[in-house]
């Protein structure tokens, strides 16, 4: 008689059989041999005898009837209970009966057989590291939800009660491997970074695995730098997958669908019925329809979720709390200059730190005082700092919730450091003005001149205002040997010049006309179109275009504001801005000749093609885009 009775020999002997057809059953069963034996012999038993006659052939067939027998739960706990009494016999010369013992399926069995399982694992764990891998590996399997479990993940990461039971079931598990084998943290952090999902998979599978890695962050703090880290680096692979000019077109169908109205009448002139029972929309109606960005959105929508419980405080927290927060703010910061400073053209990820920033004023003052170190330290390489004045720019020009006096004193330092520099080159007769020899000047420059023309209104509201504008000495930076405005993007420089003949706080459009002058010498007297000498820049914080996660977001967020105080100003606004007019507007500004040319063949090209205004929304002139 067999050790383990299988499912097959039982129903086996409720089937009729003749005497002749009972015979045919005996041969048959004869030549199929290959479960008898592990089944006869049993998991203790094939052990014994690999080890004293190293015949190791019934290891072989027992770990070939677990992957392919169905197995009762009392199959399971006997053979668990089995396994766990030669724990300490199963060395590595056994590691293939090993990796079939744990691979058992045992997540929809009864409570007995789960624990028979769970005692196994942690035992053979314990006793043998070589298994970690291979039983971390299993377990973290479980966090990716398969193709049959889709219905469970529809809303947007949240599974159902049954799978999170399950799943608080295998946390568990995950618990007490860690506690008791702390050798397994490099592990688990190989384990999850090699298990994390493709980023062209559903966005269930990625949502379902981001849900248990934040689950795994609960019990286990120890994890929080790493995978962190790791989280957002995939996070990154999604946003540069999901450019921006994708993500707005599909915005723009959707509100031009909106803006349809439906048919009431057919042509017959009958009304149609309303009262059609119709099929409710899915949940996921509520994100966007590009698919990579869909994922995205969810995915930053349970981050942060799971970023307001870590980096909030009431006014009941305590201490202890206050600290947990306060470090793990700081190991978000650090994150970021590792991960997100040196990212190129991303568009949505950078809001994890605009998110925690709005939590608490003190973070946002870290924030911005992190970057502002950056920007002045010279061992810092350029690129670098060139980001990091772009996020400082960026940043006070979009949060609601930074005070004035903050914005007025990163002013005060920006211009400082750029007169500062200024006086530097005039002291060595320094003659070299190209932008690669400048990049770090010509950024922090632009970044004063696009914050100033972008909180125009709260900067000239008062004379009190003006006079502290007056005292950034604008004037003499714009109109220096180096020449800044040469470098800007055309509709900083437009806004900025506009803004400051507005208030009289420098004259800038004589330097704006010679600079287009340059540009013209350059392209005809070379016979061909130079490049412009432009400095690569983008906002960061440019507008946020993911629907479901924008919630977190949309409260701190400003939204840019052309300066309007009179006809005469609107010179200030942005080329983006003027764009925006209808066709046949006959109203001009009062600008330089330079620029309303510029503008009208910006409109020809417009006519000769309707992508131009998309690109041109998002590509020339970032920054001013609401």
């Amino acid at each position: 008689m067999s050790v383990y009775t299988s499912k097959t020999s039982v129903t086996s002997i409720l089937k009729t059989f003749s005497s002749v057809d009972r015979e045919r059953a005996k041969t048959a069963a004869l030549n199929k041999v290959r479960f008898a034996t592990p089944k006869e012999k049993g998991l203790k038993e094939s052990v014994r005898v690999a080890l004293e006659e190293h015949d190791y052939h019934l290891v072989q067939e027992f770990s070939y009837f677990l992957c392919e027998a169905d197995l009762s739960d009392e199959e399971v706990i006997q053979i668990m209970n089995d396994a766990r009494k030669i724990c300490h016999s199963l060395t590595s010369n056994f590691a293939g009966v090993v990796e079939a013992l744990l691979s058992v399926n045992w997540r929809k069995r009864s409570s007995e057989a789960i624990e028979a399982y769970t005692e196994f694992a942690i035992d053979i764990m314990v006793a043998h590291s070589t298994y970690i891998p291979i039983g971390i590996s299993k377990f973290i399997v479980h966090w990716v939800p398969t193709e049959n479990e889709s219905s469970e993940w529809q809303i947007y990461g949240c599974p159902t009660e049954i799978v999170r039971k399950e799943l608080e079931t295998v946390h568990k598990i995950l618990d007490r491997i860690l506690t008791a084998v702390p050798m397994s943290f490099d592990v688990v952090i190989d384990a999850i970074s090699a298990k994390f999902p493709y980023f062209k998979k559903p966005s269930y599978v990625t949502a379902g695995y981001l849900y248990n890695i934040l689950r795994l962050l609960e019990y286990k703090p120890v994890f929080e730098e790493l995978v962190m880290q790791l989280v957002l680096q995939k996070l990154l692979i999604l946003d540069v997958n999901a450019p921006r000019d994708e993500i707005d077109v599909e915005t723009d169908d959707e509100e031009d669908d909106e803006d349809r109205e439906p048919d009431k009448m057919d042509e017959d002139g009958i009304f149609q019925m309303d009262d059609i029972p119709t099929k409710s929309p899915s949940p996921l109606a509520k994100t966007i329809d590009h698919p990579i960005g869909q994922t995205l959105d969810i995915c930053l929508s349970m981050l942060y979720k799971f970023l307001d419980t870590k980096c909030r405080l009431a006014p009941t927290t305590s201490e202890e709390q206050r600290w947990t927060a306060n470090r793990f703010f700081k190991m978000l910061l650090f994150i970021f200059d590792e991960v997100l400073l040196p990212s190129h053209n991303t568009c949505h990820v950078q809001f994890v730190i605009f998110q925690v920033c709005s939590l608490r004023p003190a973070y946002a003052e870290a924030f911005l005082n992190s970057l502002w170190v950056k920007v002045q330290n010279p061992n810092v390489s350029s690129i670098i700092r060139h980001a990091a004045v772009s996020y400082m720019a960026s940043f006070m020009a979009r949060s609601k919730f930074l005070p004035l006096g903050t914005i007025k004193f990163y002013l005060t330092e920006l211009s400082k450091w750029c007169l500062r520099y200024i006086d530097d080159t005039d002291e060595y007769n320094s003659q070299n003005g190209s932008l690669k020899a400048n990049m770090v000047f010509f950024s922090v420059c632009q970044a004063l001149f696009y914050l100033i023309a972008f909180r125009a209104k709260d900067l000239t509201a008062s004379t009190k205002e003006l006079l502290f504008l007056q005292s950034l000495q604008l004037s003499r930076l714009a109109m220096c040997h180096l020449n800044p405005l040469r470098y800007c993007l055309p509709p900083v420089a437009t806004a900025f010049a506009g803004i400051t003949r507005t208030h009289q706080l420098a004259y800038c459009h004589t330097v704006l006309e010679r600079n287009a002058r340059r540009k013209l010498a350059t392209v005809y007297g070379h016979d061909k179109a130079m490049p412009e000498e432009t400095l690569e820049t983008f906002f960061p914080f440019d507008p946020y275009l993911l629907k479901l996660s924008n919630k977190y977001i949309e409260p701190h967020y400003l939204v840019y504001k052309a300066h309007d105080l009179d006809e005469s100003v609107e010179c200030a606004v942005p080329a983006v801005e003027q764009l925006r007019r209808k066709r046949g507007d006959s109203e001009m500004i009062e600008e330089d000749d330079f620029i309303l040319a510029d503008k009208r063949q910006r409109l020809s090209d417009l006519s000769k093609s309707q992508e131009f205004d998309k690109h041109f929304h998002y590509g020339s002139s970032p920054g001013f885009n609401t």
